[in-house]
């Protein structure tokens, strides 16, 4: 897993998250998970990159729990175990993409 955590002052937008996935080669698409929503273990056969928006995410990696706050990048290898989970009370907006190798 590889994390990127958002440095400068400034948050990057939505439309400026955009243009960084499709820079890269990838189909960006928005989700959008509720407050307290959680997403329980699963794996897939292709590397899932998603960096954040507005909000707040705990994923957990094959026993390892990361928080993921605005403008942090994850990318989390093909078949790896993993779950998410929306920390506080406001909704997590998150771009993300897949992989195929």
């Amino acid at each position: 897993m590889i994390v990127n955590r958002w440095q400068a002052p400034v948050l990057p937008t939505e439309t400026q998250i955009l243009m960084i996935f499709e820079r890269e080669g990838l189909k960006p698409v928005e989700e959008i998970y509720h407050p307290g929503e959680e997403i329980k273990d699963h794996r897939h056969p292709f590397d899932e990159v998603r960096m954040l928006v507005k909000g707040s995410l705990l994923i957990d990696i094959a026993g390892n729990r990361l928080l993921l706050r605005e403008g942090d990048k994850i990318v989390i290898p093909s078949n790896t175990r993993h779950s998410k989970k929306v920390q506080g009370d406001k909704p997590c907006i998150c771009i993300c993409s897949y992989k195929a190798f």
